[in-house]
């Protein structure tokens, strides 16, 4: 292989291993911010919890992985595969970046899929992207937060009436206990989605450059993708847990109980599926609609608005970002297709 491939493929990893660092860091919020909140763990204890049971949840499973890396678009034709990816890691970590510098949890599964998506149809138009693998993400997209949004609203409001007549303090010290558990599958179930991403994207990139013949994912991108999010996730988001643990509502036990398990039994449903879904909206609507089950007004919907704006621009944009910068690239050098 000449040392200029070798090199490239060197660098698209890379970048791809910095977007997975980043969406740890990015994304830790959706593990530990009720945890942390509601007081069941101190932050340090929850964050390293959360990069533990990522890391364990990464190397579990690989069918979101393959989604990603022949579902958009098929690897096997596109011979300028490695630009695309490194186009599309460009701009993912770029809006990343500036939507944690704000605080907002935006997701980086949007930014990631529109990315991709986006330098696809920049580089082969149309008719390179595979619109019903595409479009079937996107409704998973679309589809998950609603789910956690509603489950999470009618898992609150059964527990609610189970604990009607016990002791607040009782209730209180119990489903802090509990809430641990609940914390740490939560973290396990966001590794077997989210990280799997990013280890879609190098094979991907490495099928496209020839140096894989098959979508199966290689071991060794299944250890450099889980241990990246999870030294990003030990990180930790300072920024986006005060967000989404303190800013939607006030938490308690029972309220992050009930949203933690929500969103991670949607993310189980997504993850046997084989689709990305986004942790951010799972999470954030899973404890909508817990405190939509305490009433309305216990929701901050002025913040909860800034969060659902923040979704829906990422995808359309992180896709207008990854054209940019290929077309960018295109004219600083030569790229074959």
């Amino acid at each position: 292989m000449p040392s200029a491939d070798i090199a490239l493929v060197a660098v698209v990893v890379s970048l791809a291993l910095i977007f997975d660092f980043i969406n740890g860091f990015h994304d830790t919020a959706n593990a530990v911010a009720a945890s942390i909140s509601t007081r069941a763990l101190r932050p340090r204890t929850a964050v390293v919890l959360a990069g533990l049971m990522n890391l364990l949840g990464a190397l579990m499973f690989t069918g979101v992985a393959q989604t990603v890396g022949k579902e958009i678009a098929n690897p096997f034709v596109l011979k300028d595969g490695l630009w695309i990816i490194a186009s599309a890691m460009i701009a993912g970590i770029g809006w990343n970046l500036a939507t944690w510098y704000y605080g907002l949890p935006s997701s980086s599964s949007h930014a990631l899929i529109g990315s991709v998506a986006g330098a696809v149809l920049s580089s082969h138009g149309l008719d390179a992207l595979h619109w019903s693998g595409f479009l079937r993400i996107i409704q998973w997209l679309i589809l998950s937060p609603v789910l956690a949004l509603v489950f999470g609203f009618a898992w609150m409001t059964s527990l609610l009436w189970l604990v009607r007549n016990v002791a607040p303090s009782r209730v209180t010290r119990g489903f802090r206990r509990v809430q641990v558990l609940a914390a740490a599958f939560q973290a396990f179930m966001h590794g077997t989605n989210d990280a799997q991403k990013t280890m879609g994207v190098i094979t991907f990139a490495l099928i496209s450059a020839g140096h894989l013949q098959t979508a199966e994912i290689p071991l060794w991108v299944k250890l450099v993708a889980a241990t990246s999010m999870a030294l990003g996730t030990s990180v930790g988001g300072w920024r986006i847990i005060r967000t989404v643990g303190r800013g939607i509502m006030k938490m308690q036990p029972i309220n992050g109980f009930a949203s933690d398990l929500t969103s991670s039994l949607v993310l189980l449903w997504a993850t046997i599926a084989k689709q990305p879904v986004s942790t951010t909206h799972v999470i954030a609507s899973a404890v909508m609609g817990v405190g939509a089950a305490k009433g309305v007004a216990k929701v901050k919907w002025g913040v909860a608005g800034k969060i659902v704006s923040a979704w829906v621009v990422t995808l359309p944009v992180s896709a207008l970002l990854a054209a940019l910068v290929y077309q960018i690239l295109a004219l600083l050098i030569y790229i074959p297709r």
